[in-house]
């Protein structure tokens, strides 16, 4: 008999705080909004929070507004109404809604962004690709004339090193294979020394074996503290990697909690008929 499951799966406040595996928090959101002139609502008041050290995976059907979220959370895309509070070390808040320009720069910094296109400049050479993620923290002319501080070349050498990069660093970004293009993009994003890190669908196009380096790369840097948020089609990848699942229907949070959670109920409220092509 199929287990009827509740219109929404939620953790609560109670349970966060006494999860000995939770960080603390690092971002909130409440009623999260996003819609369109044309009258489209692609978010529909979205609340949760997010700590250090989670790896979470947003799920659904296209269009259900997966990327839509990322985007917003990272200030690229502007939120119609709601919240999206930045949670600092001493609980003070402020909301990314209402930053001018230069805070959503200097907030981009705390939330790393990993794009789907990788976004990375293909005439330059990888280490100064991964540089570049330094770009908010020296002046404009230093970042043209490629003149960065010794601590940060060792920081891209360290990283690079990680995702056993090292031996491209001299190479053109757009000689790269694609697995190799999303793992300078972690790099990357990773020099700006996040406390988040989103992925809008890190693994969508490539080969198993760079799925899975992509994707235990992504568990350790959650591992390392930092919350990180990846968009995922495969829902074997979400149960394997991830320590928690935020699944979306229609712009609405349908599930919120552990990927052990995704029963046959959930996942049809997810996808629909579409369920048969998820894997």
């Amino acid at each position: 008999m199929a287990m009827t499951m509740p219109e929404l799966t939620v953790v609560s406040d109670a349970e966060v705080v006494a999860s000995p595996q939770l960080g603390r928090k690092v971002l909130e959101t409440r009623t999260l909004t996003k819609s369109y002139q044309q009258g489209k609502v692609v978010l529909d008041g979205i609340s949760f929070e997010l700590h250090a050290g989670e790896f979470v995976a947003v799920v659904g059907r296209s269009g259900a507004g997966k990327s839509t979220l990322l985007h917003t959370l990272n200030g690229t895309i502007p939120a119609t109404s709601g919240e999206i509070l930045n949670v600092h070390k001493d609980l003070s808040t402020d909301n990314v809604l209402s930053m001018s320009r230069k805070e959503l720069r200097e907030w981009r910094t705390h939330c790393g962004m990993i794009f789907q296109d990788f976004c990375l400049v293909p005439r330059l050479d990888v280490i100064s690709n991964v540089l570049l993620g330094r770009l908010s923290h020296t002046s404009t002319l230093k970042s043209l004339l490629k003149i960065f501080s010794d601590q940060d070349k060792a920081h891209a050498i360290q990283l690079l090193k990680w995702l056993n990069m090292l031996p491209y660093a001299l190479q053109r970004a757009e000689n790269l294979s694609g697995g190799q293009q999303q793992r300078v993009a972690i790099c990357r994003a990773m020099m700006q020394k996040p406390k988040i890190l989103l992925a809008d669908e890190p693994v969508a196009s490539l080969d198993p074996k760079n799925t899975v380096r992509i994707m235990e790369a992504l568990q350790k840097v959650s591992r390392d503290g930092v919350a990180v948020m990846v968009n995922l089609h495969s829902i074997e990848l979400v149960q394997e990697y991830c320590s928690r699942v935020i699944g979306l229907a229609k712009g609405k949070v349908i599930y919120d909690g552990h990927p052990s959670g995704l029963n046959d109920d959930v996942l049809h409220r997810l996808y629909g008929d579409e369920i048969d092509q998820i894997n």
